[in-house]
């Protein structure tokens, strides 16, 4: 198992497979982008299926997380999701989107095995979408969840941060919209992981807001941490059920207590946390030839580092050098 001094076991693996978006939103990246890692860099299709055979034969894990950068941007994805599909035991298996290219890719990736999708989506209105992404592709997106719920990669999950002067007055019309295409809405803290470093604490939207707002319109009854479990999101019904809606409270709200969750880089490297500054090279073992049995040792031997907390709430936090889009999210 990939257990650490506290106790905790990790089942949750994140899985980064590319560090490129297809979106420049305003809380990741700067307008030009970022320096992308090389083709030599990244793991390969086979790679990245190694390294989830082991964690889920070897080490535990259950669920597996697609991220990016934009995953659908990754060529092989749809291959890879059927290979660790193919696993024993299977892992359920989702996906972190921007939603984009959801409507050419959502039938064949779930005829491939994966289970949902979690799908990025911040604002109701192409304006104020095209000023967070700088892209015109408001309508893309709300084709893409479309196609998911179509496809049947349910419950279809919708993330969004709220930015000062942006959308912070957008919750409760997002939160409708949701109810009424039968998506689950999860709010999301924005955090200190844009590559400008440009975050503030005092600057940013929290969950007591984001509650305020929703409560301006609806009757929220909280389901309890029993419901909850080691998932991040406090969830709330809504107006008595069965809709529900989650906020995401990183800074504010910490929950690290219950964290089990590991991440893989793009380009091999194990993480902690997202807020991590220490990385555990396992693409060097994977092109060393090392054994199965060394690679799990070392995976091991990197959780059982992991620290208590994410930080956050320390004066003297520091932002880790890679920023979201690197890290996976």
């Amino acid at each position: 198992m990939l257990m650490d001094t506290y106790g905790r076991v990790a089942t949750d693996l994140r899985v980064s497979l590319t560090d490129r978006c297809n979106l420049r939103c305003t809380y990741c990246m700067p307008e030009e982008g970022l320096q992308w890692l090389g083709k030599s860099d990244l793991l390969s299709d086979d790679e990245i299926v190694r390294l989830i055979r082991i964690a889920v034969t070897d080490l535990g894990i259950t669920e597996v997380r697609f991220t990016g950068g934009e995953p659908l941007l990754r060529p092989g994805l749809v291959g890879i999701v059927e290979e660790c599909a193919a696993l024993e035991p299977r892992p359920r298996m989702s996906l972190t989107t921007n939603g984009i290219g959801l409507r050419r890719t959502a039938g064949a990736l779930k005829d491939a095995g994966l289970d949902r999708v979690n799908v990025s989506l911040d604002t109701l209105r192409p304006e104020v979408f095209q000023t967070l992404t700088r892209r015109k592709r408001h309508q893309d997106v709300l084709d893409g969840l479309d196609a998911a719920r179509a496809a049947g990669l349910t419950p279809v999950k919708v993330n969004s941060v709220l930015m000062p002067g942006l959308n912070d007055d957008e919750a409760p019309e997002l939160l409708a919209w949701a109810v009424e295409h039968d998506y689950e809405l999860r709010f999301i803290e924005q955090m200190p992981l844009d590559a400008q470093h440009g975050w503030k604490r005092d600057g940013m939207i929290t969950a007591g807001d984001i509650l305020a707002s929703l409560r301006t319109r609806f009757n929220l009854s909280p389901e309890g941490e029993d419901a909850r479990g080691s998932a991040p999101a406090e969830r709330w019904l809504v107006d008595g059920g069965p809709a529900r809606v989650g906020v995401i409270a990183s800074v504010t709200r910490p929950f690290c207590r219950a964290c089990d969750r590991t991440r893989l880089t793009a380009d091999g490297q194990v993480r902690t946390c997202l807020f991590a500054r220490e990385e555990t090279d396992l693409r060097e073992l994977l092109r060393s030839d090392a054994p199965d049995a060394e690679i799990a040792k070392q995976w091991k031997l990197a959780m059982w580092g992991k620290k208590a907390g994410s930080g956050l709430d320390d004066p003297s936090f520091l932002q880790p050098d890679r920023p979201m889009s690197a890290i996976g999210g």
